[in-house]
């Protein structure tokens, strides 16, 4: 009986040099490991042997089925290396000595604003954050005085994750962690919270001209005892005179949000119709460019700060419709278009 597990190892032995594809060798496996295979055939036989023939039989084929099965498996890793060999093969050569063309390629003109913005803010004093762009609920609303419900959300709907986590909506996501992070700082040594923290943000929206599912803010707070509006006025006129090199003309209106009290938008004159009305401003003559306000006393309690000894301002500077202010980019969406032709224009400005 033992012939027989050597005739069909040999006959395996010779079908398994012929597979050179994957799908060769798989036929090859059902061939003789499938329910219905070869080997699988073989112990059919041990019916009419006597009790010691099947167990010297059984050995034998069960030999054989591990031979097979470690066969298979060298000759799969052999075909996955000769595949890659194959692709390497196909790929053009190319000299890594050769100069990189150190002319080609720009900083995409949001990366320019945001450094911009940053060196001006660390001059000021303000440390520069990061944050997560994959939040909690808590961080994204309920920290900010957003609970459960409320119709504030309305206005951030984002996209979620089956975890229960979500992409924040705006850069105020990271505020809680940052007061947390500073507060012994501020409470112990007297110094005050100064810090911006720029990211990417997600609201699941229709858009427009002036209006992107994905889009950059900059979030800067600052917190300590006696800050007022004034402060926030300050920097806010020091940023952009400084971002756009002359004055400019703003605006601070009325604005509800949750988690400042009172509530601000500062909307600066368009400069790509220098205020006469276009698609880029929904033909008002002004961009809403900076949601900002006094931070509500729960959002400081959160953090872990009192707000009978201690204030502080906040606001969310749109980076995306800085650099179409700054660049004349009149529509929001080119920004995320991946377009060389709109990008190149950019190229001198790194």
């Amino acid at each position: 009986m033992s012939e027989k597990t050597a005739s069909l190892r040999e006959s395996f032995i010779s079908a398994l040099a012929t597979a050179d594809t994957m799908e060769a060798l798989e036929a090859i496996r059902v061939e003789y490991l499938g329910k219905k295979g070869l080997v699988t055939d073989l112990l059919k036989d041990m019916k009419n042997l006597s009790p010691e023939d099947k167990k010297t039989f059984g050995q034998a084929v069960n030999v054989l089925k591990e031979e097979v099965t470690e066969m298979i498996a060298a000759k799969r890793e052999e075909i996955k290396k000769a595949e890659i060999e194959r692709e390497n093969s196909l790929m053009p050569e190319f000299d890594i000595s050769t100069p990189a063309n150190l002319d080609r390629g720009s900083y995409h003109p949001i990366t320019l604003v945001q450094r911009q913005c940053e060196e001006i803010f660390k001059s000021m004093g303000f440390a520069v954050e990061d944050y997560s762009e994959i939040v909690t609920d808590y961080e994204c609303f309920e920290a900010l005085n957003i609970p459960k419900n409320h119709p504030a959300r309305d206005m951030q709907d984002t996209y979620y994750l089956s975890n229960g986590q979500l992409l924040k909506s705006h850069t105020s996501a990271a505020q809680n962690a940052i007061y947390k992070k500073y507060k012994d700082a501020l409470i112990r040594e007297g110094k005050p919270i100064k810090a911006i923290f720029p990211g990417r943000c997600f609201r699941n929206e229709a858009t427009d001209a002036c209006h992107e599912n994905t889009f950059f803010q900059m979030e800067g707070v600052m917190v300590d005892k006696n800050i007022s509006i004034s402060n926030l006025i300050f920097f806010m006129k020091t940023m952009l005179s400084e971002v756009f090199q002359k004055d400019i003309k703003v605006r601070l209106r009325p604005g509800f949000f949750p988690f400042v009290e009172p509530g601000f938008e500062l909307d600066i004159s368009c400069l790509i119709c220098g205020g006469e009305g276009c698609a880029s401003c929904k033909h008002s003559g002004w961009l809403e460019l900076c949601p900002c306000g006094m931070i509500h006393p729960e959002v400081l309690k959160a953090g872990g700060i009192d707000p009978e000894e201690y204030t502080g301002f906040a606001f969310g500077l749109g980076l995306t419709r800085l650099a179409m202010m700054k660049y004349g980019v009149k529509d929001i969406r080119d920004l995320n278009s991946g377009s060389l032709k709109v990008l190149s224009q950019f190229t001198d400005d790194k």
